[in-house]
């Protein structure tokens, strides 16, 4: 195990300053916390999918459950989570619901993410 540079257990001063200051620019808690739900409602093959549908516009919801060949209950469900981590809009027509990406630029970000897994 390596040690610290006090040769001891914990960091020395040098390296609790230093560290002081990393731990300052990390967002609180709470803000990690939503930002990994956000993130977690990307994890589904389902919703990744319904984003990748989005990315060449909006969509009806008859749309998105006619093109992944999935009931309409389980649909509005995945859409409602997408819709929860603010990665949708959505409009009302009528009896049915039209939802577009809320940044456009997503799946680019999501693509960007997984290029160097």
């Amino acid at each position: 195990m390596k040690s610290c540079a006090t040769g001891g257990d914990k960091p020395g001063p040098e390296q609790m300053k230093k560290l002081e200051k990393i731990i300052s620019k990390i967002p609180e808690d709470n803000v990690l916390y939503e930002n990994a739900d956000s993130i977690k409602a990307l994890g589904d093959p389902t919703r990744l999918k319904i984003i990748y549908l989005l990315k060449y516009g909006e969509l009806c919801v008859c749309e998105i459950f006619t093109a992944m060949d999935k009931p309409q209950p389980t649909i509005s469900h995945h859409l409602n989570i997408l819709k929860k981590a603010g990665f949708l809009k959505w409009r009302k027509e009528g009896v049915w619901v039209h939802y577009s990406l809320s940044n456009p630029k997503i799946v680019d970000i999501v693509n960007e993410l997984l290029k160097n897994k």
